[in-house]
């Protein structure tokens, strides 16, 4: 590609929120401006480079070759095999990959089983009252944020969806209120209406005490802190429409395993006297459209294992979590995993085949390793915001092999092998 071009409307993929009015400029095959940029959507588009590279044990190789190869080994670890979603594919591109755990009898897990699990977890206990961020943006008036503050993980979430003028909120921002709680070192937003900063130890009884108040039971405390947090409890519970905000992913201290749950609760007990809803912020990628396609395709969003020749869901036994068991023979690495060292070790020991991006860069040795684009920057298809809206990817640059095409190059191949096999 020569030449300078812009391209507009590509959907950022370095958050969960996918703000798809970016316009990006290409010079020369690279991305040279991003704008509007904020600091995650800048890392994440780069610029636009990538290896496209093809290996076999270490060694360039065709693509018709890397995938005969790949077929052969996953086929002689078939029901003692991992298959690993990662976050940058776009959700054909996940299919496929779900579509090869279902041939090979495969555990298939993704970067949402040690990351958002917990709160997965939760809404399957007690359900969720959700919105889009479109609703949140038209309708909300009240919104609470919770050891939390969006801009660092979430740059432009309160300019795209707080402050605008909304259908039922024509003042934007001025017609809101904000209340942010921090929670010991997850911290509030900064500009807030109202801000109250509690103990960790007593998180779960404040939002205990918040959704007994809505409910008509509170009491008198003697704490400051949870009489405030009552107070708060009272004002959502007289909003038009509520909206409680909470990050899902990880921080860098531990949290409270029911804050999730308590959340929900006190989200679905305000949905007695109001309208309310609950946001899960989630990080960047596909990571949505992993869940998403897994869910449709088996009816689990994350560790399902097929190796009974039909879809089963135990989240206490994640397939990751698994790798250093003598339980897998094989992996195959579909995205860019997100994997600590010790399992990058694991991996190094084992029959792996990587697809995706940057897969010839692995920190560990993988069989057969090709290389694709990345979603959103050079491969078009679906992905879904952290809301489970789905959005349409308009690449600003072209990639010589998509991820895509590959793995549906690879569940040919598998398929074609099964039948030999059979006959």
């Amino acid at each position: 590609m020569s030449g300078t071009s812009r391209v507009e409307h590509v959907t950022c993929l370095g958050c969960g929120c996918g703000c798809d009015d970016v316009s990006v400029t290409v010079s020369e095959g690279r991305i040279i401006e991003v704008t509007p940029a904020c600091p995650v959507g800048r890392a994440w588009f780069g610029d636009g480079s990538i290896p496209l590279e093809i290996r076999r044990s270490g060694q360039p190789a065709s693509l018709d070759q890397a995938v005969a190869e790949a077929a052969e080994l996953l086929l002689e670890a078939r029901g003692r095999m991992l298959v690993y979603i990662g976050p940058d594919l776009t959700s054909q591109a996940q299919r496929h990959a779900v579509a090869l755990a279902d041939l090979l009898a495969a555990t298939v897990d993704s970067a949402t089983s040690t990351t958002a699990a917990g709160g997965l977890l939760a809404v399957q206990q007690r359900g969720r009252a959700g919105a889009t961020l479109g609703e949140v943006r038209n309708r909300a008036d009240v919104l609470l944020f919770w050891g939390m503050d969006p801009a660092p993980r979430y740059p432009r979430f309160m300019a795209r969806y707080v402050d605008p003028t909304g259908t039922h909120v024509p003042e934007g921002r001025r017609g809101r209120t904000l209340i942010g709680v921090g929670v010991g070192p997850d911290p509030a937003p900064k500009e807030v209406d109202l801000t109250l900063t509690i103990d960790p130890s007593e998180e779960i009884t404040a939002l205990s005490l918040m959704r007994a108040s809505v409910q008509g039971y509170a009491r008198e405390q003697r704490s400051p802190g949870l009489t405030q947090a009552i107070a708060i409890a009272n004002r959502l519970a007289k909003a038009r429409y509520a909206v409680l905000v909470h990050d899902a992913e990880p921080g860098d201290e531990p949290r409270n395993s029911l804050r999730v749950e308590a959340l929900i609760a006190l989200t679905q007990a305000l949905n007695g006297p109001t309208r309310a809803a609950l946001i899960s912020l989630r990080a960047g990628g596909n990571r949505v459209g992993a869940e998403t396609v897994l869910t449709w395709q088996t009816g689990y969003p994350f560790s399902v294992d097929y190796s009974r020749g039909h879809p089963r869901y135990d989240p206490a036994e994640r397939g990751v979590g698994r790798l250093g068991s003598d339980r897998f023979q094989a992996a195959l690495l579909v995205g860019t995993p997100a994997l600590d060292g010790a399992l990058s070790g694991t991996l190094g020991r084992m029959s792996t085949v990587a697809i995706g991006p940057r897969a010839s860069q692995t920190p560990f040795a993988t069989r057969v390793a090709i290389d694709t684009g990345i979603a959103g920057i050079h491969e078009a298809g679906t992905a879904y915001r952290m809301d489970e809206v789905p959005l349409q990817l308009r690449p600003p640059l072209e990639a010589q092999r998509s991820a895509n095409e590959v793995l549906r190059a690879l569940v040919g191949a598998v398929r074609a092998g099964l039948g030999r096999s059979q006959s």
